[in-house]
């Protein structure tokens, strides 16, 4: 176990005889090799997997949660996530010396020692003076755009893994620190909620049971996640068919239509209400109630390339200036294959009934 010390005080090893998570037991060390890390990962449910599961997550849902424990793992690494390994250490440290919290790195993935579904990798512990470890500290790099959404308080997400983690190793309460546009810390303490916990169990437990012991693919969801993985999850075969109900093709493609329609009839209305604002805006960017900023209409936002050089083509031409462009057409003629595999497939419905 890797003690981690801060400027202004030292961690010290947990207390002999006291164990570091009350509820689990050590499953895997750190030291263990990635393959056998990936294979335990998909043995259970670990904490970055159940705000996925509850729909909770904008980047994973239950299909990827679903595909990754039956060994098809969609999610490539990214430089985001390189970020955030990199800059986990800053983050525990940072939050070690401003909460005047010492921490410790945990010795390797823990389980649950009564369910063996039930799996953790926490980021660092928190310890007491006496050196025992007493919560699970996670630790978040979010860009500037998030900043309001950790002001008052964890975003359910996190706020989930965090619970995650109390209910695998059995602590009162928990740590989330997140790093916010590389230079804001933000800290909050979550004590354990007894009521949200059962549910995060029984729900995991139960979905566990269904879509990875038994194998059932868990059923569609809205999430934009889940469209670009179901993009790529295939491999598309030209012309290939397959045949479906005609019943349940007739009743999706009805939702289709009437969810359509109701899309276009909101966006109309919407656009009506947003008018009547630039209608009382006339030429100010700012409308205000008093002291309050009713609503902006500034002139920010898109700029119009075509316009400008149509009205202003001399100036234009001065700032005009070549771009490299993967020329895809003679891609396309060269090499159609390797043209179509990277192409994204699109779904599109008929005008005419079945």
């Amino acid at each position: 176990m890797t003690i981690t010390t801060t400027e202004r005080s030292g961690a010290q090893a947990p207390a002999a005889g006291r164990p570091d998570a009350p509820t689990a037991r050590l499953l895997l060390p750190a030291t263990a090799s990635a393959d056998q890390w990936h294979e335990v990962r998909r043995s259970g449910i670990g904490g970055s997997d159940v705000a996925a599961i509850l729909g909770l997550d904008k980047y994973r849902g239950p299909r990827h949660v679903y595909e990754a424990k039956h060994g098809r793992d969609t999610e490539a690494d990214n430089e985001a996530m390189e970020f955030g390994r990199e800059l986990e250490d800053v983050i525990a440290r940072s939050f070690s010396r401003r909460a005047n919290v010492p921490i410790v790195t945990p010795p390797g993935t823990l389980v649950h020692n009564e369910h063996p579904w039930m799996l953790a990798n926490v980021d660092r512990y928190a310890l007491d003076e006496a050196g025992a470890v007493v919560a699970p500290v996670e630790c978040k790099n979010r860009s500037e755009y998030q900043a309001d959404d950790w002001e008052e308080g964890v975003p359910d997400s996190p706020a989930i893994q965090a619970h995650w983690y109390m209910a695998v190793g059995g602590w009162d309460y928990a740590w989330v620190a997140a790093l916010i546009g590389g230079n804001r810390l933000r800290y909050h303490r979550l004590e354990r909620d007894e009521e949200l916990i059962g549910y995060l169990v029984q729900h995991c437990g139960d979905w566990y049971q269904r879509h990875v012991v038994e194998g059932f693919p868990p059923p569609a969801d809205g999430l934009e996640a889940t469209k670009e993985l179901l993009g790529r999850l295939w491999v598309a075969k030209p012309e290939d068919i397959v045949e479906v109900d005609l019943e349940r093709a007739r009743a999706l493609r009805a939702q289709r239509a009437r969810l359509t329609d109701q899309i276009k009839a909101l966006n109309t209305e919407l656009t009506t209400v947003e008018n009547e604002m630039r209608l009382m805006a006339e030429s100010a960017e700012i409308a205000k109630v008093g002291n309050a900023v009713a609503w902006t209409w500034k002139q920010n936002s898109t700029f119009a390339p075509k316009r400008f050089r149509e009205e202003q083509p001399e100036l234009a031409a001065k700032y005009m200036h070549t771009v490299e462009v993967l020329d895809t057409d003679r891609l396309k003629a060269d090499h159609p294959t390797v043209y179509r595999q990277y192409r994204a497939r699109q779904l599109r419905v008929p005008a005419k009934e079945l």
